[in-house]
């Protein structure tokens, strides 16, 4: 059925948020349960996101070529059984196997929300816009997946129910009818979308934004439960599992009323830049951040400055093409900003040994890198592709 399209891209970035989130929302109970290091674990979330490079390399074009149906089913049943295997590793060794096949799902239902989103929202019109309202699902997801998975009985238990919203979505990705495959595609288009400045500087910005946010979907709840712990706080695992969520609940609300803005592909270099400056000082207060309530205040904030970026990147791009090519300007933009996700996930990592607080300069200085790649979107235009 054709009206549960846009369901289904919506639920497939939801549960791609979910996907980002599951790993920081179980940290403190996998890292006692495995009796892991703050380096060690850093490679679970890091195996996760290399694992995504790879894939979303492929799938964009792929998902050109063959079409969204096979790849939101594929994406909604390895989610599943990632986060079974999640919830009942028993060791570290079928950990990294979860993250292996949670950075395939993840990419297969990324591909398919994020590029099906700017074309059947607000007339495909205005994908900056359309792309910010989809991507307050993501938002959601953030808000609701640590709130699950934390209070429920046990971590275990909040995976089981997350598996079961997957098996709804995916019941509804069986029934709906996708937009038709670009039969005709070759993959050497995407080697041509390579060469192009716009593109280019796209994979730039979200090597930088999509490792920001992995970092905060990771860190924030270890960085709460270190601030906590030392103010002698009780429930602290709690307390930061739903900063945490508040986290994603500010990217979702932020996302919405970015989305409310008319017009808005027009103005997203603007937009990106003054985001990208608020972002900058949000981090560096949650660096500089004495107690719990000055990094819980941060945290909103960085939330917000963070809602409109991505969304708002990936729809001045799409702006500047065809829609047929959507699929692989995404897998190209968002392969590499993965990189520089599992990148930052192992520099924190290496820097948490003497506090998790002590990395997040790292996201400070990524945050003005940001800033400057923005101006230089500003500046460039697309070539035709044939």
């Amino acid at each position: 059925m054709k009206a549960l399209t846009p369901i289904v891209a919506l639920t497939s970035v939801f549960m791609l948020a979910c996907c980002f989130v599951v790993f920081g929302a179980c940290s403190v109970g996998l890292t006692e349960k495995l009796g892991l290091t703050d380096a060690q674990w850093s490679l679970i979330p890091a195996l996760f996101l290399y694992t995504a490079c790879i894939v979303q390399i492929f799938i964009g074009a792929i998902t050109d070529k063959i079409g969204h149906k096979p790849v939101s089913i594929t994406g909604f049943i390895v989610t599943i059984a990632s986060m079974l295997l999640i919830a009942y590793a028993p060791n570290v060794g079928m950990m990294y196997v979860a993250a292996v096949l949670l950075g395939i799902g993840a990419m297969s239902l990324n591909t398919v929300g994020n590029t099906i989103i700017p074309q059947v929202l607000f007339g495909g019109k205005d994908p900056a816009r359309a792309s910010n309202f989809g991507n307050g699902f993501f938002g959601l997801g953030l808000f609701c997946a640590p709130l699950i998975i934390n209070y429920a009985p046990s971590y275990q238990t909040g995976l089981l129910i997350l598996g079961v919203l997957n098996v709804v979505f995916l019941v509804l990705a069986l029934l709906a009818k996708f937009p038709s495959a670009n039969l005709g595609y070759k993959f050497s288009t995407a080697l041509k979308l390579l060469g192009q400045s716009p593109v280019l500087i796209a994979a730039l910005a979200l090597l930088c934004y999509v490792g920001l946010e992995n970092s905060m979907s990771n860190w924030t709840a270890k960085l709460m439960n270190e601030l906590y712990t030392n103010a002698g706080a009780v429930n602290a695992a709690k307390s930061s599992a739903t900063i945490l969520s508040l986290f994603g609940l500010a990217m979702m609300v932020g996302r919405f009323i970015a989305s409310a803005v008319k017009n808005l592909t027009s103005i997203g270099i603007k937009v990106i830049l003054v985001m990208s400056a608020i972002a900058a000082v949000a981090l560096l207060s949650l660096y500089l951040a004495k107690t719990p309530a000055m990094a819980v205040i941060a945290v909103i904030v960085t939330g917000l400055a963070f809602a409109p970026i991505f969304p708002t990147v990936v729809g001045v791009t799409f702006g500047k093409y065809e829609p047929k090519y959507y699929g692989s300007i995404f897998g190209i933009i968002f392969a590499v900003g993965l990189f520089g996700g599992g990148l930052l996930q192992n520099l924190i990592g290496a820097m948490a040994g003497n506090s998790v607080q002590s990395g997040f300069i790292l996201l400070t200085i990524t945050a003005v890198v940001l800033l400057v790649i923005g101006l230089l979107m500003g500046k460039t235009k697309a070539k035709p592709v044939n």
